[in-house]
């Protein structure tokens, strides 16, 4: 009997070897996503290319997410060439996203492929057409892996010819909303963030923002339109052209002081709220250096933000080539200088600030030392 038992357990115990050996080999096969994948951005008549700024974003491309119906990883890559037929092409980056940015440079590195040149004195034509696609595969894309193509799209670019070719301008990003000083008014003053003196994809602010239950929030816009705008799509940092439709507002819980990081490139932020009690509130800044209408000798007065006493501003100054910084009270017992034109930080005491000519709206923020010339008109 007991030589029975011990049988028959054995027999029990390879039937259920077997039934778990026959779940381990259940197999998802990966199909093709009958919806495709495509493009769902709207792009630029035109993309002019200056070679000033090759880091700056030319476009962002935006697609469908893919179901290949199987739990399996799948990576987005875009794909660039100067021939319609893709014989040869440059793959641009991949990622796991739904979108990813081409660069002016890149965008350039095509357009030279393709015979385009912005020297007057050759006969390549300055202007043509560049061609992206976005492939999407399963798992890592070697061996037999499961992938789509999108159609492929060609968008017209122009190399500006070398005496027409000027500084491209840069984005700005102002602040609008219930939480801001210039409220849901587009057209109002409207505080800008402050641009990374290195990284033009970077952008900075700290200050204050009103909050409480009854407050929707900030967004930011590139003008003195409501398009495009920038915002939150399930709490990530997103555009209006992304989206294709209103991006929702950062909210703020409480009226308080905060500091807030954009990067326009990797599409992402940082958020946290400061205590700037410590913070000394000044009575008067003025510009003052061989580039404003006062040399060295006198300061040209800043306004300062009656919501946030730490933002002083100046519209419309002309500047000439030379060199400017910040000072409190008409005296050299405070003041503040950068290394970088345009925009950047300063440190107090810090280097002259290089100013090439022209009319600007000026931006000084005594909280974090960050400044912003922003050419007047540049919308």
């Amino acid at each position: 009997m007991k030589k029975f038992s011990i049988l028959f357990l054995a027999f029990i115990a390879l039937l259920s070897f077997s039934a778990c050996t026959q779940d381990d080999d259940i197999v998802f096969v990966a199909q093709p996503d009958p919806e495709g994948i495509q493009f769902s951005n709207s792009f630029q008549n035109t993309y002019v290319l200056p070679s000033g700024n090759p880091d700056n974003l030319a476009e962002r491309f935006v697609w469908n997410e893919v179901d290949f119906n199987a739990p399996t990883t799948i990576t987005y890559e875009l794909q660039g060439s100067a021939d319609e037929a893709f014989g040869d092409f440059m793959v641009i980056g991949s990622t796991d996203n739904n979108n990813l940015g081409v660069s002016i440079g890149q965008m350039r590195d095509l357009a030279e492929d393709a015979g385009l040149d912005n020297d007057p004195e050759t006969e390549a034509p300055n202007t043509g057409s560049v061609y992206f696609k976005v492939r999407a595969f399963a798992g890592d894309g070697e061996g037999n892996a499961l992938e789509e193509f999108s159609e492929t799209i060609g968008l017209n670019v122009e190399l500006p010819e070398a005496e027409e070719e000027g500084e491209a301008p840069k984005m700005e990003l102002y602040l609008v909303g219930d939480a801001t000083a210039a409220g849901w008014d587009p057209a109002n003053n409207n505080t800008p963030l402050f641009r990374d003196g290195e990284n033009e994809n970077i952008y900075y602010f700290e200050g204050r923002f009103a909050g409480g239950g009854d407050i929707e929030g900030f967004k930011f816009l590139q003008t003195t339109a409501w398009q495009p705008q920038w915002g939150l799509s399930n709490g990530e940092l997103t555009n209006s052209d992304i989206l294709g439709n209103d991006p929702n507002a950062f909210p703020v819980e409480d009226d308080a002081y905060y500091s807030l990081m954009v990067n326009v490139d990797e599409m992402t932020y940082t958020w946290e709220e400061i205590d700037e009690s410590a913070a000394e509130v000044q009575t008067n800044i003025g510009i003052i250096g061989d580039a404003t209408p006062g040399a060295w000798d006198d300061d040209t007065d800043m306004t300062q933000s009656e919501f946030n006493p730490h933002i002083w501003y100046i519209e419309g100054i002309e500047l000439t080539d030379g060199e400017a910084k910040f000072r409190a009270d008409d005296a050299w017992d405070l003041d503040w200088g950068g290394a970088t034109p345009v925009s950047g930080e300063t440190t107090v005491a810090g280097p002259n600030i290089p100013v090439i000519a022209g009319t600007y709206d000026v931006w000084f923020n005594t909280l974090d030392g960050r400044y912003i010339f922003i050419p007047q008109g540049e919308e």
